[in-house]
């Protein structure tokens, strides 16, 4: 438990106490006042990882005409380049596998370092899409439920 959080349990009971106080007496009996900085957020894990983050996502647009487009869009992190593999009104599981092995004969091509796509679990991703991306080195990443800042990039994720 970090002197803040001490501190302000003991303000809920009343007590008033400095925080430097805190810490001061958390650091004279050995105890790291600050231990929640050990742990790494995602948000750090972001930045701390981004040359070897790729994040994907559909984006659904309506056009002037009514119809709905999808497109299928990756970001790179740690360049916020962001890659369009496609358009369509239909994403088919044969239509997403084909730009996922476009964009591995991209990232090849370019000398790009990705370890892991970021992704939701949008039923348009079939599973052979993960299976495609592993044979180059990339492992798949799922975010969270309902937890839409996990697919954001480092600036955006604190």
């Amino acid at each position: 438990m970090g002197y803040r959080r001490v501190h302000g349990e003991l303000a809920t009971l009343g007590i008033k106490v400095a925080p430097s106080t805190v810490w001061e007496i958390l650091k004279q009996e050995g105890l790291d006042p600050t231990p929640e900085r050990a742990s790494t957020t995602w948000a750090d894990f972001l930045r701390s990882q981004a040359d070897a983050l790729l994040a994907c996502d559909f984006i659904e647009a309506i056009t002037l005409n009514g119809q709905r487009p999808y497109i299928l869009a990756v970001i790179e992190h740690t360049t916020r380049r962001i890659r369009v593999l496609g358009t369509t009104a239909h994403p088919s599981a044969s239509w997403v596998i084909q730009a996922i092995r476009n964009l591995v004969m991209d990232l090849n091509d370019a000398g790009c370092r990705a370890h892991y796509l970021l992704r939701d679990r949008d039923g348009k991703f079939p599973a052979l899409m993960d299976e495609v991306l592993a044979e180059a080195g990339i492992k798949t990443v799922l975010t969270g439920i309902r937890m839409p800042r996990m697919n954001a990039t480092p600036r955006s994720a604190r």
